[in-house]
């Protein structure tokens, strides 16, 4: 028998909806979950290769101020999926962002961001840019109240933040060891050895 879903019911309906959802479970039982909704989004670690340093954000997000009184977070540029493909919703949001303007995109993957309460998929993306490609300072779309800070910085130091668990955003950490792994020489590294 397979699992399948015998009703849901939204109780709030805004940015995100958040619903109680009735469910038949592959053994025959009956259980009810909870679902949150908002669509599926997209996240890119923008890199320059020839000056070997990764672009990010920082920002309030306001879950982790309560769950931990976290007041900033540094994370890859993100945004939510609106019109047209993922590649095209992050190249838009690099440029809100950060003011750059990608080209090439290395895709990573699609995952759950969080299947045991989220719908959400999210597109994961590397992408190499080059100084040249700077448009704007960035700071987010107008109007959010994003008050994004930009961050630069080298690709050794961001690696060493991972080493240490100081990335809290799962998928900056999920890219910073992706693009470890399949660039290994722009950290001076070869095999998770590093180069003398």
């Amino acid at each position: 028998m397979k699992a399948e879903i015998l009703s849901l019911r939204f109780i709030h309906e805004g940015w995100s909806k958040f619903g109680l959802v009735k469910v038949r479970l592959a053994d025959g039982s009956e259980a009810e979950r909870e679902l949150e909704d908002h669509g599926n989004s997209v996240g890119v670690l923008p890199y320059d290769p020839e000056r070997r340093v990764a672009t990010l954000v920082q920002e309030l997000r306001v879950p982790a101020l309560y769950a931990s009184g976290e007041q900033k977070q540094m994370e890859v540029p993100a945004g939510i999926i609106e019109d047209g493909s993922p590649e095209e919703n992050t190249r838009r949001e690099v440029l809100e962002e950060v003011g750059i303007r990608l080209h090439e995109l290395e895709h990573i993957g699609t995952t759950y961001s969080c299947a045991g309460i989220s719908t959400e998929q999210i597109h994961l993306f590397i992408a190499p840019y080059a100084a040249a490609n700077r448009e704007t300072y960035g700071g987010g779309a107008e109007g959010e109240h994003e008050n994004i800070r930009v961050i630069e910085m080298s690709l050794i130091a961001l690696a060493k933040m991972a080493d240490q668990g100081n990335l809290t955003d799962l998928k900056t950490l999920t890219l910073v060891f992706a693009l470890r792994s399949r660039h290994p020489e722009l950290f001076g590294e070869r095999n998770g050895s590093v180069l003398v």
